[in-house]
């Protein structure tokens, strides 16, 4: 068994595809979109299906914003150097909410970014 996927409710799916590929170098690897069921889908990851977890994007007609509520946490991507990742989002016109540096009580780098929904990404230094 292995984890597939994470899905993330987003209110401008171009947008987001956006984001995800763009700031943060993820691959497109697959939408489609649903008329009679009133959503649209797009799968994003490092790597094909296959061989890694990846994020799904699921746009429902209508909704341009959603509650992020209390239960979520945040995703979490690998890094070489975490400050050079928030440096690169910065530069591609993403925001940084916390800058790198080591987590509290510790010694790893971490940073967080948030994307166009609010949804906040950890970055994690490992060399």
């Amino acid at each position: 068994m292995r984890m597939l996927h994470t899905m993330l409710r987003v209110g401008n799916l171009d947008r987001s595809v956006k984001f995800y590929t763009e700031v943060l170098g993820m691959k497109l690897l697959r939408s489609t979109d649903r008329p009679e069921q009133k959503y649209s889908l797009a799968f994003v990851g490092y790597d094909t299906e296959d061989k890694q977890a990846v994020i799904e994007l699921t746009y429902n007609y209508g909704v341009d914003r959603y509650d992020l509520g209390a239960g979520f946490g945040h995703i979490a991507l690998e890094f070489p150097d975490v400050a050079r990742a928030c440096a690169a989002v910065k530069a591609k016109g993403g925001t940084v909410t916390r800058e790198a540096g080591p987590v509290k009580g510790g010694t790893t780098v971490i940073a967080f970014v948030q994307d166009p929904d609010g949804y906040k990404i950890e970055f994690i230094e490992r060399k």
